[in-house]
């Protein structure tokens, strides 16, 4: 199973934030991550429009978390980010198979994709992004 990238870019994103504790632009985490500006634009939307950052525009604005660190769940991020309907045909019902309802596979898929959502639901922003002084370490630019 992989994640599409602007969930990845998404976690990322959220980690600095709760690494930083403050309010950051995108071109400082674009730079920090070296991943493209535009990209990580339309990721901080969704994540706005999901409710896990709030943003500021102008001046001194950028992104900021929404809510403590600790109330952000993780399962949930991916789960706003993803679309598991399609993770195979049969699931999002968009594409007829002739064995549909008669095989093994949903089930077996559906169970395993529950079983990887409720991992995730296990841990909270503030548990992946516990290691602050590490994370912040790695995200300051060194001098040459």
């Amino acid at each position: 199973m992989q994640l599409n990238l602007r969930t990845d870019y998404a976690l990322r994103m959220l980690m600095a934030l709760a690494a930083t504790d403050r309010t950051l632009s995108i071109d400082w985490i674009a730079q920090r991550y070296a991943i493209s500006r535009n990209h990580l634009a339309k990721v901080a939307q969704d994540l706005a429009a999901a409710g896990f950052v709030d943003t500021q525009r102008g001046r001194g604005g950028g992104l900021r978390l929404a809510r403590p660190a600790a109330d952000i769940n993780v399962g949930a991020v991916v789960r706003s980010l993803e679309h598991f309907d399609g993770f195979v045909a049969c699931m999002g019902g968009k594409a007829e198979c002739m064995i549909d309802g008669a095989c093994g596979l949903k089930p077996a898929l559906s169970g395993a994709l529950e079983a990887f959502l409720a991992h995730l639901d296990g841990f909270t922003l503030a548990d992946i992004a516990a290691n602050r002084t590490r994370l912040l370490d790695r995200l300051t630019p060194q001098p040459a």
